[in-house]
């Protein structure tokens, strides 16, 4: 049997063109540069054909080879909807330009289309960016046939709330579709569907069983459009029935500026529209780039960026008074030299740790990683504000660093895709939509190593093999052998960063991919987080991937950066940091966005700061860190800075700065300030000048650092009524970089305590559990889920929940008992 034909030609308005098979008509026609009207079509979805605005007239080859055109009723040309039709071998196509049966089609479509829409195209937000807008001109008639008797357009009360975000108004809809099939296909959320027939259909709260949910109801069995991904769907109406109570009457497209941005709150580099008005940024569209994000992004890329103006931003040097103890504001010079005089006093008196957060961009990161090695004369640098461990900053310099193992694309290919310590759903949202993507297709199995089957999971269709924490690295090893789940060179593990807090799990990953040629990734959840391994903001790796114990890679960045030598003994990592600072072994800190309330230990870290000799703070906005500090740098956000984020891939994605402001300088001016007072230049002022000699310092092709050994398992046992602790942040929490949308806020997951069956009749059918750590307690309701027997799970740092790190330790265990 012969193999079949890889393209088929056809025809369109007199243009041959060939195409690969399965191609739809509507693309066929978009490589010769003919744009035939639509508004259901959208490439990422799957045709539906519902708006037929697309129709155009259609001839086929008949078994003599000639065209014969598709008909309708007896003798009648029935015109082709180009967004649902297969482009086939000789086929002739005839748009709008060329037919006028065609072209008469489309205006007909047009005309019913606007029969009930309304004409508010003035005070509407999608006006001047309209689809419907521009092609009723384009594809419509000139004037309506339409005549009102007496009566009105069909109206509905407005807005509808279908979350607390998303606002929707009916009768604007053309019901074409795109917002259901988004919510189904892309990220499984069909919380809103197509409701009634006919004329009536319209777009609503997906009803439940009874039927008895409506359009007006915000709830469907309790929950609204409750989608972290649901702000696409304003964005691909092609109309103005679907607003964001954020944006809604807020501006005019055409009083807009457009600068392309990168998203700043997680590792995956989504590209992002930044959309601004006389120094203000208004709203946040997803950018198309195929390689990443495709043309989605999460809810919190879209609409968390009120964080730059909110009332506790810094917006100028403070010193504190030595008369009276307190903040005072400074001019530049001045806090340049007294953070000079302060950090050389503690520099003599024990020296000084440097804490960057995982926030940076990476010329930041850079300029932190050369400013403790030639201004501060130590490698007790650590970007991890976190739960951490020295197994992870081994398998960082061994399997990370300067890597690109596996990208998007790879995971849409790989017949296995392993999740170890990671929900991609709460941690990485483009790398969920891709996973999605690759299971709905039948290409791709998802086998998850976790606590419970999240609903991110689920939607994935994943195999969970329930773990408790602690219990990976067990996982990991008997992975291969296990029945049912392949593992080989087609596989593809993607380990989070909580790995770093079970003991061997980041080594078994690494010894898993080793043994069975699996590809293996790191996946860290902050935007800053893969940029600071890479330029050595790690107590055992200078910039380039260079390891600090290896003597020839001391000499090469000596010699680049133009000083006699390098620290050659590793550093501390932030845990030592903390401790050292708390004992007085420390005599000073310079802290970078880093919140207490992510550590390991808060009780520790804020005792390390009020320990410590002198502190330096460079922050954003105002936080228990710059409280005590007695220097503060206010620092830039990233709309008024250029500069590169490094994804979870190893992909660099650079961006240019928004906004010109005067005053709002990178980390790296303040760090040059100072280092010009203490008489070491760093040899930059800008990102640009620093982005020029991190390329000149580049990667180091020699010795890698080995790879590290699991360190030995301790015996792990619970005593009665106590549970292992499991735990992750959601995408929606009490991050600082979320404050100022209380309608973003408002979609946030409730927080819940999650147990097995089991545990559950143990506490006698309780709806709220007190669960109690070493740190304290804390009360919330309770939902049953498929939890190992020894484990409980519930959201870190989540809205209504408080902060996770005043409960337990890491790895610690708590009792629950009923509320």
């Amino acid at each position: 049997m012969s193999e079949p034909v890889a393209t088929v030609t056809l025809t369109i308005d007199g243009v041959e063109v060939t195409v690969p098979r399965d191609t739809l008509v509507i693309r066929a026609a978009e490589q010769i540069g003919i744009q035939i009207p639509r508004f259901c079509d959208h490439p990422l979805l799957a045709p539906a054909g519902a708006c037929r605005q697309c129709l155009v007239e259609v001839a086929l080859p008949g078994p003599d080879g000639s065209l014969r055109q598709m008909q309708g009723p007896p003798g009648r040309m029935k015109p082709q909807a180009s967004c649902t039709l297969v482009a086939s071998q000789g086929m002739v196509v005839n748009t709008q330009l060329t037919s006028a049966a065609a072209d008469k089609a489309q205006h007909g479509v047009m005309e019913l289309l606007l029969i009930n829409h309304p004409l508010d195209c003035p005070v509407c937000d999608k006006g001047g960016e309209c689809p419907l807008q521009n092609q009723a001109m384009s594809n419509g008639q000139g004037e309506s046939r339409f005549h009102e008797t007496g009566g009105i357009k069909r109206t509905f009360p407005k807005p509808i709330n279908i979350s607390e975000q998303i606002l929707l108004d009916r009768e604007r809809c053309i019901v074409c579709q795109r917002c259901t099939r988004f919510a189904a296909e892309i990220p499984g959320d069909t919380f809103i569907s197509l409701l009634e027939r006919g004329a009536q259909q319209q777009i609503g709260i997906a009803p439940a069983a009874d039927g008895e949910h409506g359009p007006g109801d915000l709830s469907v069995n309790g929950e609204p459009f409750a989608s972290y991904f649901s702000g696409n769907t304003i964005q691909i109406c092609p109309v103005g029935a679907l607003t964001s109570a954020e944006y809604r009457f807020r501006s005019r497209p055409f009083d807009l500026v457009s600068t392309p941005g990168v998203a700043e709150h997680d590792a995956c580099g989504s590209a992002i529209r930044i959309d601004h008005r006389r120094g203000k940024v208004m709203r946040r569209l997803s950018g198309n780039d195929p390689e990443v994000n495709e043309e989605w992004i999460t809810d919190k890329d879209r609409f968390a960026f009120h964080y730059a103006r909110t009332p506790d931003r810094l917006k100028h040097p403070l010193v504190r008074d030595a008369a009276t103890g307190e903040l005072r504001a400074a001019s530049w010079p001045e806090a340049f030299a007294v953070a000079a005089r302060g950090l050389a006093a503690a520099k003599a008196a024990g020296g000084v740790g440097v804490l960057t957060g995982g926030r940076l961009i990476a010329e930041d990161a850079y300029a932190y990683s050369k400013f403790a090695r030639t201004v501060l004369d130590t490698n007790d640098i650590d970007f991890r504000a976190r739960p951490h461990s020295a197994e992870e900053a081994e398998f960082l310099a061994s399997e990370v660093v300067l890597t690109m193992p596996v990208t998007y694309a790879d995971l849409e290919k790989a017949a296995t895709v392993v999740l170890v310590g990671l929900e991609p759903e709460d941690e990485a949202g483009a790398i969920f939509l891709r996973l999605r993507k690759a299971t709905r297709a039948g290409r791709t199995k998802v086998v998850a190593i976790a606590p419970f089957t999240s609903r991110g999971l689920a939607k994935l269709d994943a195999t969970v093999l329930l773990t408790a924490p602690g219990e990976e690295a067990a996982a990991l090893a008997a992975l291969a052998e296990r029945a049912g789940v392949t593992v080989d060179a087609d596989t593809v593990v993607l380990a989070g960063e909580r790995l770093a807090t079970s003991t061997g799990a980041l080594t078994a990953a690494a010894d898993l991919a080793r043994s069975t040629g699996a590809r293996l990734a790191w996946v860290p959840r902050r935007a800053g987080d893969r940029g600071a391994v890479e330029t050595g903001c790690l107590p055992n790796l200078l910039p380039g991937g260079r390891p600090v114990g290896d003597a020839a890679a001391r000499v090469d960045v000596a010699t680049a950066w133009g000083i006699d030598a390098v620290p050659g003994a590793p550093g501390r990592d932030g845990d030592a940091i903390l401790a050292a600072a708390a004992s007085g072994e420390l005599g000073g800190l310079v802290v970078a966005g880093v919140g207490l309330e992510d550590l390991a230990d808060p009780t520790v870290a804020r005792a390390a700061i009020d320990a410590a000799g002198f502190v330096v703070a460079l922050e954003l906005c105002a936080t228990d860190v710059t409280r005590a500090a007695d220097v503060v740098f206010p620092v830039a956000p990233v709309t008024d800075k250029p500069g590169m984020f490094v994804t979870w891939e190893g992909r660099p994605r650079t961006f240019e700065a928004v906004f010109d402001v005067p005053g709002s300088l990178p980390d790296l001016r303040a760090l040059a300030g100072i280092a010009d007072e203490l008489g070491r230049p760093l040899g930059f002022r800008t990102v640009t000048e620093a982005r020029a000699e991190m390329m000149q310092v580049g990667p180091w092709d020699g010795a890698r650092a080995a790879a590290g050994t699991a360190p030995p398992a301790k015996p792990r046992r619970l005593a009665a009524n106590r549970f292992w602790l499991a735990h992750w942040k959601l995408m929606l929490d009490n991050g600082v970089m979320q404050v100022g949308d209380k309608a973003l806020a408002a979609t946030a997951r409730a927080a819940v305590v999650r147990v097995s069956a089991s545990t559950a009749a143990a506490l006698h059918g309780a709806s709220a559990v007190t669960l109690t750590g070493d740190r304290g307690e804390i009360t919330l309701p309770v939902e049953v889920a498929d939890v190992p027997d020894d484990t409980v799970w519930m959201p870190s740092n989540s809205h209504g929940s408080g902060v996770l790190a005043g409960l337990a330790s890491p790895g610690s265990s708590v009792t629950v008992k009923g509320a």
